[in-house]
């Protein structure tokens, strides 16, 4: 009897330990993914370019712009470089992973040489804006939002505006297309961003952690939603593509072990306007414009420039 006793508790206490472990690992996977950080390093290759891209980031004629977060108090930043010749044609970049808007100075350099207004904004948790953690582009998406009537306010009802994003921004642009947009919004381009947070969190929890997707997915989303304000399971750019119109530009690097190369065909299957597609060779997370930048700035270029006449 005595002994079936210790056993019943030793069952129970096995039980709390495993429980309690996988609450603590849930809870360790939001404080990983969501939190703010600083951007990791780079390639050779890409750190040499971006780096000289920075210094001259740092020297072109700028503004810095400000606004509230859609719906919070935080202060989120904006970096607004004007045209060499005056336009009403912008693009509005997003920044990637634990990046800021410096981390897209290639981009941005590549947009102004082509002639366009570029307003990089610093995303929550990013940068110098404000909040403790990151959401995914997924409340981003009402922030930029809000940065597209910003730009309308400052150029007029003429502007003429493109989205672009590079990774976790190009999941940011494609959720924003699912929103109501103001008219002047004429195209999109997206670069190895994912299908759904939950589907690039449950790939990077089997990566780096080797745990399967539950019970800690639907967990973290639990806690994810008090600690961080969202349900990250909610969070997907093919819900939001399937609600698209504007003509949508998809690049991807045929060996990304990062943003699983499968998502962009994911996205592209969703997308309900006009569609193209690029997946990049021998080319591995956010690397095609560095791995082919006088096609990139031909084909992305020559994209924008038919829908923003």
């Amino acid at each position: 009897m005595i002994k079936k006793r210790w056993l019943k508790y030793g069952l129970v206490g096995l039980m709390i330990l495993l429980v309690g472990g996988i609450l603590v690992g849930s809870n360790y996977l939001v404080s990983y993914a969501f939190t703010r950080g600083v951007p990791g390093p780079s390639n050779h290759k890409k750190a040499a370019v971006l780096k000289a891209d920075q210094v001259w980031l740092k020297n072109v004629k700028q503004e810095q712009w400000q606004q509230r977060a859609a719906d919070s108090s935080l202060r989120l930043v904006a970096t607004y470089v004007p045209a060499a010749k005056a336009t009403n044609k912008t693009i509005i970049v997003a920044h990637g992973y634990h990046e800021n808007h410096t981390s897209m100075a290639s981009y941005i350099r590549l947009f102004h040489n082509l002639g366009y207004n570029v307003l990089a904004p610093d995303d929550r948790g990013s940068g110098k804006s404000q909040g403790k953690y990151l959401t995914f582009g997924w409340l981003d998406r009402l922030d930029y939002v809000n940065w597209i009537k910003r730009v309308i306010k400052y150029q007029g009802q003429n502007s003429q505006i493109g989205l672009f994003g590079v990774s976790m921004g190009g999941a940011t642009v494609m959720m924003v297309s699912g929103q109501k947009l103001p008219s002047q919004v004429k195209a999109i381009v997206e670069d190895c961003g994912y299908s759904s947070v939950e589907a690039e969190l449950t790939n990077q929890l089997k990566a780096q952690f080797n745990l399967p997707k539950e019970p800690f997915i639907m967990l973290a989303s639990m806690i994810a939603k008090i600690r961080v304000g969202f349900d990250f399971r909610q969070a997907k750019a093919t819900a939001a593509l399937r609600k698209n119109t504007l003509p949508l530009y998809l690049i991807h690097g045929d060996s990304d072990h990062f943003v699983a190369t499968k998502m962009v065909k994911q996205n592209y299957a969703a997308q309900a306007g006009t569609k193209k597609l690029w997946i990049s060779e021998k080319t591995g997370h956010a690397m095609t414009y560095y791995n082919y930048p006088h096609e990139y700035q031909q084909r992305v270029g020559a994209f924008f420039a038919k829908y923003l006449q």
